[in-house]
């Protein structure tokens, strides 16, 4: 027996009790109807003219529905003469190269055959001007400023690395996204702490200086669906986006349990936050920008998505994971990320365990809990998806006591197979 397997051969693991977070949830019935709705106002319907070659950048975020708005706006702009393209708008991601970004794009559904356009994919950019305040310098996707216009799509949300008026949405999405690796290292280069001056002051010269015709938001409800779509001529994006923002932060998932002594999350990756794990769930970011209400003593993170192709941002901010996850880890796309972004703590690798069963002893073992019987722990799929949960039995009472709970079953053991690894 190992000296670790010798420590953790006495740590019982408290019975898990599923339960279901009850959040309020809008759904859009028809995304693709709401989006030529948003496209047929006049406001927008006007900026589109026939003959005209446009750009549509798409990101590289799990965004809901992401093919079917793509493919949406591809057809409105179509149907009124447009030449539309696909143009990948996601900074360094990808691996930093035009033809990693395509093939992220394919993994996201978007492909040529399903969005019925040409993508275009290059890293090469053009600088559209300097900011006068520190001389950093603007730059933007070579194919689309070439364009006759540009649209935009991006969902809103809260971004995992500052707070601000405007954060994670159009505006970053014109800043960094359009700015491939360059642009988005100038942005970086001063750290979050600038940030939510940075993408709001670029974005104002690229608003200028490119031709934008109007960007396409969604938000989406706890439940990661599309709740709202909404069009935003492009000199109105900068003022519309702070009030978006709060309508999503207002639909976002939380775990209704606080503070925790252990956090164990299933599966990181790209689709499900930017930072592999959501800080505004995990309360875990990499720099001190970002206002959280979670607090979590120890968390451990069992897995990486396939569609996050091996980058793992993020994964320094949990304190364990896995052999399984730390072999499917690509450092160059997770360290071109956070070299990037100017930010190192969610590259680092935590304490690595063989199976899922170490891994979760570790963490209520060093979790600093004094009563085991009253040990706060919390099981979730990916910091997405947090409609139902697991909870330690301890905090039956307290979910009975929620109206925003339902428990769905009584409390159950751990299920591990033969390698110590979940079986469900």
């Amino acid at each position: 027996m190992s000296i670790v397997d010798s420590l953790l051969q006495d740590i019982a693991l408290p019975r898990m009790i599923r339960v279901r977070q009850n959040f309020a949830a809008t759904t859009l019935p028809d995304v693709a109807a709401a989006v030529r709705a948003e496209c047929r106002k006049p406001a927008i319907a006007a900026r589109i003219r026939s003959g005209a070659r446009v750009a549509v950048a798409v990101g590289s975020r799990g965004v809901a529905d992401l093919p079917i708005l793509v493919r949406s706006i591809i057809e409105e702009l179509r149907a009124r003469g447009a030449i539309p393209f696909v143009v990948p708008a996601m900074g360094s991601h990808g691996g930093a190269t035009a033809a990693g970004q395509t093939d992220l794009l394919g993994r996201l559904g978007v492909t040529e055959a399903f969005v019925g356009c040409p993508i275009v994919s290059s890293m090469e950019t053009v600088q559209l001007g300097v900011m006068a305040e520190n001389g950093l310098p603007v730059l933007m996707d070579r194919e689309a400023m070439a364009a006759d216009g540009i649209v935009v799509i991006n969902r809103i949300k809260p971004h995992t690395s500052f707070s601000g008026p405007i954060e994670s949405g159009l505006v970053k999405m014109i800043t960094i996204g359009l700015g491939k690796q360059k642009g988005a290292d100038s942005c970086h280069t001063f750290g979050f702490g600038q940030m939510a001056h940075n993408i709001v002051a670029m974005a104002k010269i690229k608003l200028r200086e490119a031709p934008f015709l109007f960007g396409l938001a969604s938000i989406e409800n706890a439940y990661d669906k599309v709740a709202r779509v909404v069009a935003v001529p492009a000199e109105e994006i900068i003022a519309a986006e702070p009030q978006l923002l709060g309508e999503a932060k207002a639909n976002m998932p939380r775990i209704q349990f606080t503070p925790l002594d252990v956090l164990i999350i299933d599966r990181m990756g790209k689709e499900f936050s930017g930072a592999g794990m959501d800080p505004n769930i995990t309360g875990r970011a990499d720099t001190p920008f970002v206002t959280t209400t979670q607090s979590v003593a120890c968390m451990a993170v069992l897995d990486l998505s396939e569609t996050s192709h091996g980058n793992a941002s993020g994964m320094g901010l949990a304190d364990i994971c896995t052999r399984r996850l730390f072999d499917k880890i690509d450092f160059d796309a997770t360290y071109a990320n956070h070299i990037t972004a100017a930010v190192l703590p969610g590259a680092r690798v935590p304490v690595i365990m063989e199976s899922d069963r170490a891994a979760v002893q570790v963490a209520v073992r060093t979790c600093n809990r004094p009563d085991m019987s009253r040990l706060r722990l919390v099981r979730v799929k990916n910091t997405l998806q947090l409609e139902t949960i697991l909870i330690s039995e301890a905090m039956l009472d307290e979910a009975l006591g929620n109206p925003g709970i339902s428990v769905l079953g009584p409390a159950e053991d751990w299920e591990f197979d033969a390698r110590g690894n979940l079986s469900v």
